[in-house]
């Protein structure tokens, strides 16, 4: 998972639901996209791993504005966040699972060490 949104912050009125404990994965989807539900499943499936981990899906097309000031250019894209909802990590495409691990990996440590 690559990419940086120095320092964004995310927080329940722009995701309309609560961040995770220890971290939050951000997934923008569409209605017709098929990578969108194998990404919805790894994503489920890691935060059902990992206590304090939420994830939340944002329909894009309903949510044009977020999308627009997060430059959101194709779904799906993730956005990892802390605890504190900086966006620590940012991916477009289907991640994979071990990336998404690493990608929580420095959500945790981030928040810890509140970068």
């Amino acid at each position: 998972m690559r990419g940086r949104d120095d320092g964004r912050r995310l927080g329940t009125a722009e995701l309309g639901a609560e961040l995770g404990e220890r971290a939050t994965l951000v997934q923008f989807s569409s209605a017709f996209c098929a990578p969108c539900r194998a990404t919805r499943r790894v994503l489920g499936e890691v935060a059902g791993m990992v206590p304090g981990v939420t994830h939340v899906e944002i329909d894009a097309e309903a949510h044009l504005d977020l999308v627009r000031e997060l430059e959101i250019l194709k779904t799906p894209t993730v956005l990892v966040l802390d605890a504190d909802g900086r966006v620590v990590r940012r991916a477009a495409g289907q991640p994979r699972r071990a990336d998404v691990i690493a990608a929580l990996g420095e959500a945790v440590r981030a928040g810890r060490t509140g970068q």
